[in-house]
């Protein structure tokens, strides 16, 4: 007897502690840095090597086709992001079989739409080189480019399936290393195609070839990590409620696309090729931290989804608003890095011929701040499962951004294309967080307090973005090395500058939680 209690009291001390929310949002966190680390690597070795290979105009063809074919993640209906946030809100169920068939539904889905995706590639092949802009004597190369990059997102949106269930059950940090891996093999097919002089076309069998491999690798990946996954034949009721959702995950889908991928089309259209290869490469630093922030914020989904699908929406309040305090000093720190060093950093990276001046400097910077807090929202809105408003809003916000867009443009350039959007998202700078509140609902707290708040932060913001642009305009180097130290003496600097400046006694308290429970989940990964 007293054997037997010892051999089952040794499980008891052993066992470690289950990990938290913020620790498994972390670990899933790391693991998407570390895989977006590896692609920014990859970019900042193959990007120069593509621009002077295939000349700033065949490069601004690629940047427009490859937003082009962004279009029409709207048109797969977003089965895999529905499956996602649905295994992420049936977190803590038992039921394995359900959850099977919802994956089931996904795969229906998927199938459903299909016909829809191929009639909307069809189009955009045929109107690519419209939207390009290139000579007669290109039309062929660009659609075919176009048709390949097509096949490439039909194969990647069917391997994305394993992908989102490893997501949804909170173990995306399983994959640490493997999309790292992908990356650096993707870098290599596209860097091997131009080599070799393959051009376009080139370019676009790399992400076929890369949509394969990347397919295989996370089947095998979830099937080592998820003992329940698996398709089952799900239910009627089943599929039109995952139809429902990815319905309107779609249209929200398409909406971001005309947010986002509409200022490359417009400015291709209005102004040239070459205009679009200063923006994008401006920009590349701009986009680079708000996808950072974007693996980071949405590592924390699945977890805040369990919160809200427990109903505790006090708990999941006070995650957004600590997510919020975060939101803002990634976003100061961040965008006032970038404004001291990004026309250095592009000097030595691709020339200073390619820097498109310190106005859409600034406003990119502040496009990705405001990206930044309109992402916070649109997480916990999804994770509500009420994507509707959120998609209805954003409707206003695209058709108001795209009608700036070309009322600017032709005048201001790609100054006119930033004011488009700071100007045409403010809808859901406001919005979004009405949304939120209704999503949760939390009792707002006192109105003037919040104002007060807000009002320190954007007023810090301000000043830091002020200074880092006058300093911007007056730093020069001439070698990686001063400029990676001078990065790095940024970075440790204003981090604790902003934090003390902006945040309130509340505010710097919710970062240092934060921290702490980042922290933790580090160690916990070590060990």
């Amino acid at each position: 007897m007293a054997t037997d209690a010892s051999r089952l009291a040794v499980p008891e001390a052993t066992a470690p502690a289950p990990a938290t929310l913020t620790q498994r949002a972390t670990l899933t966190a790391v693991a998407s840095l570390l895989d977006y680390a590896a692609r920014a690597v990859v970019g900042l070795v193959a990007v120069p090597i593509l621009v002077g290979t295939l000349g700033r105009s065949l490069y601004g063809v690629w940047e427009i086709l490859s937003r082009l074919i962004a279009y029409m993640t709207g048109a797969d209906g977003r089965p895999t992001e529905a499956l996602r946030l649905t295994i992420a809100n049936h977190l803590t169920r038992s039921d394995e079989i359900a959850k099977r068939r919802l994956i089931g539904s996904a795969v229906f889905v998927w199938l459903l739409f299909l016909p829809v995706v191929a009639a909307v590639g069809a189009v955009l092949v045929w109107l690519a080189p419209t939207f390009a802009k290139v000579p007669v004597a290109e039309h062929a190369t660009v659609r075919v480019t176009c048709a390949l990059l097509v096949i490439s997102f039909l194969l990647g949106s069917l391997a994305s399936i394993p992908e989102s269930v490893l997501r949804g059950a909170n173990l995306g940090y399983k994959r640490m290393g493997y999309q790292a891996g992908l990356s650096i093999v993707g870098g290599v097919f596209m860097t091997g195609a131009v080599w070799l002089g393959l051009g376009l076309r080139g370019l676009a069998w790399a992400q076929v070839a890369l949509a394969v491999v990347t397919g295989v690798c996370f089947w095998w990946l979830v099937r080592q990590f998820v003992p329940w996954f698996g398709v089952a034949r799900p239910s009627v009721a089943e599929v039109k409620s995952l139809l429902n959702m990815s319905v309107w995950l779609s249209a929200g889908d398409v909406i971001a696309k005309l947010l986002l991928a509409s200022d490359v089309l417009v400015l291709g259209l209005l102004v040239s090729s070459s205009a679009v290869t200063s923006y994008v490469l401006t920009g590349y630093s701009a986009r680079l931290g708000l996808n950072l922030y974007a693996l980071a914020a949405g590592a924390a989904t699945p977890g805040l989804g369990g919160v809200i699908g427990e109903r505790q929406h006090g708990r999941a309040a006070k995650i957004r608003e600590d997510l919020l305090a975060v939101t803002w000093l990634f976003a100061t720190v961040v965008g006032a890095t970038i404004l001291v060093w990004n026309r250095a950093f592009l000097g030595l990276w691709v020339g200073n011929q390619n820097y498109a001046g310190v106005w859409p400097n600034v406003l990119l910077v502040l496009v990705t701040a405001q990206s930044a807090f309109i992402r916070n929202d649109s997480y916990v809105i999804d994770a509500a499962l009420r994507p509707r408003l959120r998609v209805l809003f954003g409707t206003l916000a695209a058709a108001l951004t795209i009608a700036l867009m070309v009322l600017l443009t032709p005048a201001l350039g790609i100054v006119g294309v930033c004011v488009g959007l700071l100007g045409g998202r403010l809808i859901q700078t406001i919005a979004y967080p009405i949304i939120v509140r209704s999503c949760l609902g939390a009792v707002p707290a006192s109105q003037s307090s919040i104002a007060l708040q807000w009002t320190r932060r954007l007023l810090a913001m301000a000043a830091l973005f002020a200074g880092a642009t006058w300093l911007g305009q007056r730093v020069t180097v001439a070698h990686w090395a001063t400029w990676g130290a001078g990065v790095a003496l940024t970075v440790l600097v204003l981090p604790a500058l902003a934090w003390a400046v902006g945040l309130d006694a509340a505010g710097r308290q919710a970062v240092l939680d934060r921290f702490r429970g980042v922290l933790g989940g580090v160690l916990r990964w070590r060990r």
